[in-house]
Formats: structure tokens, sequence, C-alpha cells
């Protein structure tokens, strides 16, 4: 297999595993007000960039869903809307946490003992 093919088959696979994450990781950040452009701001500077493209929709689904309530600042010159989580969002985002950090523990043991067959220490 060439490297380029390779390379494109992982970066199609990173971006699902990506997908897969991106509600978790910006549930994790709204539970104080934030509006969109200070939230990809804020999964940038900690390392799990977003487009504003993606950002936007996730919103208004998760708005949709009952997760995030929303509200308008309009002291400012230019109005925002800011976005943070709802009673139900907090729900589910602590048992979506507790998924994660199972399925985490899952996948490193099952990473970890290939690594132990490999060394022949299986």
């Amino acid at each position: 297999m060439t490297n380029v093919k390779q390379e494109e088959i992982v970066a199609g696979l990173a971006q699902e595993l990506r997908r897969g994450v991106v509600v978790l990781a910006v549930l994790s950040q709204l539970d104080e007000p934030q509006y969109g452009y200070s939230l990809v701001s804020k999964l940038a500077d900690r390392g799990f960039p977003i487009e504003a493209g993606t950002l936007y929709p996730l919103f208004r689904r998760l708005e949709k869903q009952g997760l995030l309530e929303s509200l308008w600042d309009t002291n400012e010159s230019r109005p925002r809307k800011y976005y943070k989580l709802s009673l139900l969002g907090r729900e589910v985002y602590t048992k979506l946490r507790e998924e994660w950090t199972q399925m985490v523990g899952s996948v490193e043991n099952l990473l970890n003992s290939e690594e132990g067959e490999k060394d022949g220490n299986s």
C-alpha cells in the first residue's frame, strides 16, 4: 500500500473518531455560557480544533434536543448568541463522560494487551 493511500485511510478513520467525540468535547466546555467563536478558540487552545461550520449546526441540533440553552447578549455593538448546558444537558454530559471513561479504559486494555502479545508477554 502506498503511503498516500495509507495516509488517506488514516485521515478518514481519524475523522470518524473525532466526529464521535465532538459532542462530548463541546458539552464539556459549556458549563459557563460561550458564544461560537469563544468556544472555537477555547477548544483549539486545548488541542481540539473545530471549524465554525461544524460547531454552529451542532449548537442548533443540541439546542433542539434540549441539551443547550441559548441567550442573546445585545449589550455589545455586535449581538452574540451564547450557549450553555441545560439541566438535561448536564445530565446527558455526565452520562456521556462516564461512557467515554469506560470506553477509553476498555480500548486501552485492548491496545495494551495487543502490545504485550507482540512483546511475547502474553
